[in-house]
């Protein structure tokens, strides 16, 4: 990233794909400046409800993400939380609906050279899962909360491995969140994930657009209004 001082708010959305961090600054922010356009990890900062808020691209998968927290961190930002996709596990997940992640099984190789082979286990922040929560629920959506898993490789995983992965307690798969954790651990921020399921692990037959389209645009308003819960009055 190649951002100037004070350009990145201290709270700041986390989309994988460059296009949806455009097309969640133009639906949702007010006063909206582009700071960023580097390797297109496209990234604004504007307001909303009075909150000074910025949206970072970060790229598909664990390395890139990593590189775009640790810049973000150095930037001064102090509250992370990631808005994307995943691919459902659990049986009580439908396409469309939010998930808050609470922890990520770390299936990952970036996770694995940050902590040099030690054991660990990846957890959100628990005030940043609360104000998720809380603000799912206002809305009306009442979101999944619990264990995600983080893998490197989109297409490893398929139906045979569902069971074992449901036994475990895993609700869905994506590819960011364990080394969002971890890092936001590392370097003393808080972090957090909020998800749309998308389609069953193996399922040929992608969720109709309308519905994905639909679960992103309340997963984006309820972690802006989380956002400004976390930052009470000062917002």
């Amino acid at each position: 990233m190649r951002a100037p001082s004070g350009a990145v708010a201290e709270y700041v959305l986390l989309p994988g794909d460059p296009n949806r961090a455009t097309r969640i600054a133009d639906a949702f922010l007010d006063d909206v400046v582009r700071y960023n356009d580097h390797r297109q990890l496209l990234g604004y900062t504007g307001h909303y409800r009075g909150l000074r808020v910025s949206v970072q691209a970060t790229g598909m998968g664990c390395p890139s993400l990593a590189i775009v927290a640790e810049e973000l961190v150095r930037l001064g930002a102090r509250r992370l939380v990631r808005v994307g996709t995943a691919g459902i596990v659990a049986e009580q997940v439908r396409p469309g609906e939010g998930i808050v992640a609470t922890g990520a099984v770390a299936n990952d190789g970036t996770t694995r050279q940050y902590l040099r082979g030690a054991s660990y286990a990846p957890v959100a922040d628990h005030a940043v899962v609360r104000a998720l929560v809380d603000a799912g629920t206002a809305a009306g959506a009442r979101p999944h909360v619990g264990l995600i898993q983080t893998e490197d490789a989109f297409y490893a995983t398929g139906p045979e491995d569902v069971p074992d992965l449901r036994a475990r307690g895993v609700l869905a798969i994506e590819m960011e969140a364990s080394a969002l954790f971890l890092i936001a651990a590392l370097r003393g921020v808080k972090a957090g994930c909020a998800l749309v399921a998308s389609n069953h692990i193996g399922d040929a037959a992608f969720v109709p657009q309308s519905v994905l389209d639909a679960g992103v645009e309340t997963m984006t308003r309820i972690a802006l209004d989380a956002g400004v819960a976390l930052a009470g009055p000062e917002a």
